[in-house]
């Protein structure tokens, strides 16, 4: 299975359009644009097929918890340096 395919099952199974995968990937600074992300949905004999390399499937699998989960709060300093001096 590659990373074309992942990509197709999940964009399937999460009803996303090209849209809401270009705005997941901003959330994690990657930026692309609709037609290089339409170049990884294509058929493998489409002459403008792209194989999806695993730094973009890792960024979106990032930027989709941040979409799913909301962004993860910053560890308060202050509460480190009381609970370490206790």
């Amino acid at each position: 299975m590659t990373n074309n395919d992942i990509i197709k099952k999940l964009r399937v199974a999460l009803q996303l359009k090209n849209t809401d995968i270009i705005e997941i990937l901003k959330l994690v600074d990657f930026r692309i644009t609709e037609s290089e992300l339409s170049a990884f949905f294509r058929s493998e004999d489409h002459p403008n097929y792209k194989l999806m390399h695993d730094q973009i499937l890792r960024n979106f699998l990032n930027g989709l918890i941040i979409y799913k989960r909301g962004p993860m709060p910053e560890k308060n300093t202050e509460e480190k340096k009381d609970n370490n001096s206790k």
